[in-house]
């Protein structure tokens, strides 16, 4: 049996501001599970948002980041010529990225994700080094293996 959910708090990717509408459960033996369709999709949309929301990235969008890569803290830092203690650092908020590095990362990302080439200013730009509120990210599924944000 299935049955639609509103609103999944979607945790699970490490964030705290994302929800997604429209994702259904299914009986697996009694027990309800969650379906997520196609979730590279979903993830891919939720990196397009990150790297393209103002204001400096919070701990735990560098650590999405960062894993969507594919890369341990030791390798990131030695993208960045740092020592993985500070990528831990950054990434618990125990202290700031600083822009140059935090621009570097969102082009890295945007590459190695595939989300095409980013440009050098316009995400020098975004990397302001002020605390901005992070808005909900609100996704909804579109069909079997879409989602869209929500406006």
């Amino acid at each position: 049996m299935t049955s639609q959910i509103k609103n999944h708090h979607y945790t699970e990717s490490g964030l705290s501001n994302v929800w997604i509408q429209g994702l259904s459960t299914v009986d697996d033996e009694g027990k309800k599970v969650l379906r997520i369709p196609n979730i590279r999709s979903l993830h891919r949309l939720i990196s397009k948002v990150v790297l393209t929301s103002d204001g400096s990235l919070t701990g735990p969008e560098l650590r999405y980041l960062r894993t969507e890569m594919g890369l341990t803290q030791t390798q990131l830092g030695k993208l960045v010529h740092r020592q993985r203690l500070t990528i831990a650092r950054w990434e618990s908020g125990e202290s700031t990225l600083d822009g140059a590095t935090e621009a570097y990362i969102r082009i890295l990302a945007c590459k190695k994700l595939g989300l095409g080439d980013a440009d050098p200013e316009e995400v020098s730009g975004r990397c302001k080094q002020i605390t901005i509120d992070k808005v909900p990210i609100r996704i909804n599924v579109t069909g079997s293996s879409g989602y869209r944000l929500v406006a």
